[in-house]
C-alpha cells in the first residue's frame, strides 16, 4: 500500500524569479536561512511532509511533493503573503506554479542553470544542495523528493560534462580572469595591484580573490582613501613612494582611478618589466577616459586590456553560452524522458512481485505434490516462464499506452493474481 502512494506523489514548484518579480518585492519575498526551519514548520503543520525551500537573489521557491497539488495552491500563496506582508493579489501576479513533468523539467533547467540570469552560472547547484541540506536536517526530504533532486544533481553534472555552458566569461571581472588565467596560469601564485577606487576596479579586484589569488595591494594618491578601500578589501596598502617597488611583484594590475590624467605610464611599465626579467603584466583599465597611457600597449611584455575589449569578450561569452545552452536543453529534454520512464517502469514492480510470488507458489505445490526431488527442473521452470513477461512488461510500461496497461490487466488475468468473481463465475460455466 505505502508502495502505491509513493507512486501517486507529484513534484510541485510554486514561487517567483527574476523575471517575474522585481527585485524590490523579491527581497521581500526572500526567506533567509535562519528562517526555513520556521517555513518548513508551517508546511509540516499543513501535513506536507516532503518540502525544500529554495531561496536565492535569483529566486525564492517551494518544491514538495504532494498527490494533489491543487488542494495546497491557496495555502501556500498565504504563507508567502504572510512572510512577505505583500498584498495577495500582488503575490499573486508574480508567482508561478509548475506541477509534474513540467516541474521536473523546471528543476532539472535550474539545477543545471539554464534558468539563471547568466546561464552557466555555477553557484546555483551549490544553494540547491545547500537548500536540500536544511530540509533533510529538518526530516523533510524523503524518498521521491530524496530521489528527484539527486536526479537533478546528476543532469546537472552531465550538462556541465558534455557542453561548454560554464567555460566562458559572461561578465567584465569574470573576463579579466579568464585572460589572467590564460596569460599567467594558476592564480593562486599571482599578485595583483588595485590603482584607484573606482566601481568597476574594485569589482574586478574581488572576483580575482574568490580566485584566491596570492597577494592584492591598493594603491590611491589620496592616502586615505586607499586605507578605506584596503580595509574593505582585507589588503595591504601601497603608497606612492614604494609603488615602483610593488609594481615589479604585480602580475595584474588593475587601473580605476578615473581622473584626467593617466595614472599608469609607459615609464613605469618599462622599468617594472625590466626588473620582472620581462615576465609579462596583464594590466586592466576600467576607467573612460584611460588611466593608462596609450604607448603602455605598444610595450613588450605588456598586456593591457580595456572597457571595451573586456565587453568584446563578454559578449563572445554570452553568445557562447547561449549556443551550449542548445544542446543543454537536449540533455534535459532526454532526461526528464529517461526519469518518466523509470517512474513509469517501477509502477510494473508490484505486479512483477505478484507474478514471481505466485510462480513459487505453483512450484512449491508441484514439489509438495511431486516428491521425486525434481526441484532443479521446477527452479528451471519458474526462471523460464518469468523470462519473457517480465522483460515484455518493463518494455512497454515506459510506452504509456493502452497496450500496456491491457498487458498489465491480462497478466494478472491470466495467473489469476486478481480475478474479479464474475470473471471467475464464468470460467466455471465454460469449464462445466
Amino acid at each position: 500500500m505505502s508502495i502505491i502512494k509513493r507512486t501517486q506523489l507529484k513534484l510541485f514548484i510554486i514561487g517567483v524569479n527574476y523575471r517575474s518579480c522585481g527585485l524590490g518585492d523579491r527581497d521581500r519575498l526572500f526567506i533567509d536561512d535562519s528562517d526555513v526551519p520556521k517555513f518548513l514548520k508551517i508546511l509540516r503543520l499543513k501535513g506536507i511532509s516532503n518540502a525544500c525551500v529554495l531561496s536565492t537573489c535569483d529566486r525564492v521557491e517551494i518544491l514538495l511533493m504532494h498527490e494533489d497539488p491543487l488542494q495546497i495552491i491557496e495555502y501556500l500563496e498565504e504563507a508567502l503573503v504572510e512572510h512577505s506582508n505583500l498584498n495577495i493579489e500582488r503575490v499573486r501576479s508574480y508567482i508561478y506554479k509548475k506541477t509534474s513533468t513540467a516541474a521536473i523539467e523546471h528543476l532539472f533547467a535550474v539545477a543545471s542553470s539554464l534558468d539563471s540570469q547568466f546561464i552557466g552560472e555555477t553557484q546555483i547547484l551549490g544553494q540547491i544542495k545547500a537548500a536540500h541540506r536544511m530540509a533533510r536536517d529538518d526530516n523533510m526530504v524523503g524518498g521521491a523528493l530524496e530521489k528527484l533532486l539527486q536526479a537533478a544533481y546528476g543532469v546537472a553534472k552531465r550538462v556541465r560534462s558534455e557542453t561548454e555552458i560554464g567555460e566562458w566569461p559572461v561578465s567584465i571581472s569574470a573576463a579579466a580572469v579568464e585572460v589572467a588565467r590564460g596569460l599567467h596560469g594558476d592564480l593562486t601564485r599571482v599578485s595583483a595591484i588595485l590603482m584607484g577606487n573606482g566601481n568597476v576596479g574594485v569589482n574586478v579586484i574581488r572576483r580575482f580573490q574568490n580566485e584566491k589569488i596570492k597577494s592584492v595591494g591598493v594603491y590611491h594618491p589620496l592616502m586615505r582613501r586607499a586605507e578605506q578601500i584596503a580595509r574593505e578589501l582585507d589588503c595591504y596598502l601601497v603608497d606612492t613612494e614604494r609603488l615602483p617597488i610593488y609594481m615589479k611583484d604585480a602580475d595584474v594590475i588593475i587601473c580605476a582611478m578615473g581622473g584626467r590624467n593617466h595614472i599608469l605610464t609607459g615609464d613605469m611599465v618599462r622599468v617594472a618589466l625590466k626588473s620582472r626579467k620581462n615576465k609579462p603584466q596583464f594590466i586592466v583599465d576600467t576607467s573612460v577616459p584611460g588611466d593608462v597611457e596609450p604607448s603602455v600597449s605598444r610595450i613588450n611584455d605588456s598586456f593591457v586590456y580595456d572597457l571595451s575589449d573586456l565587453e568584446r569578450l563578454t559578449r563572445e561569452g554570452i553568445n557562447n553560452r547561449e549556443k551550449a545552452a542548445n544542446e543543454a536543453w537536449q540533455i534535459i529534454n532526454q532526461e526528464v524522458e529517461l526519469y518518466l520512464n523509470d517512474q513509469a517502469e517501477r509502477k510494473v514492480v508490484p505486479t512483477l512481485a505478484m507474478l514471481r510470488q505466485h510462480f513459487d507458489q505453483v512450484r512449491s505445490d508441484v514439489l509438495l505434490e511431486n516428491k521425486n526431488n525434481a526441484e532443479r527442473a521446477t527452479q528451471l521452470l519458474v526462471n523460464r516462464l518469468l523470462d519473457s513477461p517480465t522483460r515484455v512488461l518493463r518494455a512497454n510500461a515506459s510506452k504509456k499506452n493502452s497496450r500496456s496497461l491491457e498487458l498489465e490487466k491480462s497478466t494478472k488475468s491470466l495467473f489469476g493474481l486478481e480475478v474479479p468473481n464474475s470473471y471467475r463465475e464464468e470460467s466455471i460455466k465454460v469449464t462445466k
